[in-house]
């Protein structure tokens, strides 16, 4: 059978790293921008989507999170963000997403009267209303829970983590840092994981983006992440010779070992300079070498992306067949922040049969 971008299109796919205030439409940025008074770089819905990639699109992560100013504020009523996480899980599902963890930082949304619990409450009455409109008639629906973040440039980790620990029973899965790497090590943050370990909750750690395996190191071996949200610079530790032969350094055979996850998430690799090109990506050595890879698609605003778009992209650098995509899609649904149970039933009874009937 010969692939195609519709047939990768209705495969079901497993999303892991993907952030709120990242895949925002832009005619909803337009319309809340409008209401809130905020001010925006562009006045159509067509120049705005361009200029969102275009200043994404620097190679410097730096000025890539500069672009969230916007986003994010035009996410500080209840309203706003219940239908931005509303908007969210449709477009997903409508992208053959059939599980996803959403991520975003309470804390920038609390600029105009809101507290973090009225927030995250926020958040997941939108997902509850997506999740509902999303159901097929034969009754499937798409599966979406949070997943609470902390700036790593703030002091906010512990409250969020607690957060995180008490809203685990009302649809949020797990913590998570972001921001900045360069200048504010994960370790900053070491009560806050230390807290979550005892409290036996899940959590990620954005690491090996920007900045070398020394985040790497210290997200696994300081602070106890589950997974690596991006992890793509844990290429650094591997060498591959002239004649093909590869050696793994020790903390990347020490990933590899345990069946860490990386969080890939090859469009916005390639935009903060991550990756030179999608055909370069060192997604295609880690596949090779078996780590235990997902792929995502990080910001779907910033980087005109979905997780079609991003499957695809690697069927035409890699030649990648619907095993291949079958088997990112099992490595997702593996690592997620949910139940071993709830994990089975949709890998048994969504994943497989849903790859099977194409």
């Amino acid at each position: 059978m010969e692939l195609t971008r519709e047939l990768v299109r209705r495969a079901p796919k497993v999303l892991l790293h993907d952030h709120l205030d990242g895949g925002l439409r832009p005619g909803t940025v337009l319309d809340l921008a409008a209401r809130a008074g905020h001010a925006l770089p562009a006045g159509t819905e067509a120049e705005l989507a361009a200029w969102f990639h275009e200043a994404a699109d620097s190679g410097s992560l730096e000025r890539y999170l500069e672009t969230f100013q916007h986003t994010v504020g035009v996410m500080q009523s209840a309203e706003a963000i219940t239908r931005v996480a509303r908007e969210c899980v449709e477009d997903l599902a409508a992208d053959g997403v059939v599980y996803a963890e959403v991520r975003y930082a309470p804390e920038q949304h609390v600029e105009q009267g809101l507290s973090l619990d009225d927030v995250i409450a926020a958040v997941a009455e939108g997902f509850a209303q997506g999740m509902d409109a999303a159901r097929t008639p034969a009754g499937e629906r798409i599966v979406v829970r949070q997943l609470l973040t902390a700036m790593r440039h703030q002091a906010r980790s512990m409250e969020i983590a607690e957060l995180a620990v008490a809203w685990r029973d009302r649809g949020v899965a797990g913590f998570d840092i972001a921001g900045a790497e360069a200048g504010y090590p994960p370790t900053r943050h070491l009560d806050a994981f230390e807290y979550l370990q005892r409290e036996n909750a899940h959590f990620t750690i954005h690491a090996g983006e920007a900045f070398g395996l020394p985040s790497i190191w210290q997200a696994l071996q300081w602070c106890g992440a589950d997974r690596l949200g991006h992890g793509v610079r844990i290429v650094d530790d591997i060498e591959v010779a002239d004649d093909g032969t590869v050696t793994l350094g020790r903390l990347a055979a020490y990933v590899r070992d345990k069946r860490i996850p990386l969080e890939l998430c090859p469009a916005s690799n390639v935009q903060t300079g991550a990756a030179t090109s999608i055909a370069e990506h060192p997604i295609g050595l880690l596949t090779r070498l078996r780590f235990r890879v997902t792929v995502n698609t990080d910001n779907r605003l910033m980087s005109r992306t979905s997780m079609t778009d991003e499957m695809w992209s690697l069927v035409e650098a890699f030649g990648y067949g619907l095993d291949d995509l079958r088997w990112f899609t099992v490595n997702a649904m593996k690592s997620a922040f949910l139940p071993f149970d709830e994990r089975i039933a949709l890998i048994d009874g969504v994943v497989k049969p849903g790859y099977a009937a194409l």
